[in-house]
């Protein structure tokens, strides 16, 4: 039973991170079409969203990783903030942690553009913040998809030790 319930736990893991991924394909296009051409509102509001859109695939994985091994985070005031800061904890003889300080820090600050993205409704955007994020985030790519797959290795590891 133990090792159906890890393996539904990768197959969860492997197909969210499966949708991140190619949220940041759609980001890369986005940088793409802002440097060939003239940085319009469009442009901008259709980055800031897709940005939005990883941030919630991202916590999406955060929720899938806390419901298997913690349970849910009870606080609704600070919901968002500690389902991040619940993916540093290395929980003993549980699980790994999913991210490094590093990693943490660059994922919260694509939630605190989230917040401001969901609550932009009367001011819009700033052009600048939102390029800056989007060469930020797809900086990043390779170094937070690359501690997710360090994560399943472990996981999956672990597996492979309980048959």
């Amino acid at each position: 039973m133990e090792e159906t319930k890890i393996a539904l736990f990768l197959a969860d893991f492997d197909h969210q991170v499966t949708q991140i991924d190619k949220i940041y394909d759609r980001l890369n296009s986005r940088i793409n079409t802002l440097v060939r051409k003239k940085v319009t509102p469009e442009s901008v509001e259709s980055s800031g969203y897709w940005l939005h859109n990883l941030y919630c695939a991202y916590e999406d994985l955060f929720k899938i990783v806390s419901s298997f091994w913690e349970n849910n985070i009870e606080n609704e005031g600070t919901f968002h903030r500690s389902l991040i800061r619940r993916m540093l904890l290395k929980i003993e003889g549980v699980r790994p942690s999913l991210l490094s300080e590093k990693a943490f820090r660059n994922l919260d600050e694509l939630r605190s553009f989230r917040h401001v993205f969901r609550h932009a409704y009367s001011y819009g955007l700033d052009d600048e913040r939102v390029i800056y994020l989007l060469k930020k985030v797809l900086g990043e790519r390779a170094n937070v998809l690359g501690e997710l797959t360090i994560f399943r290795d472990k996981v999956a590891c672990q597996l492979a030790d309980n048959k």
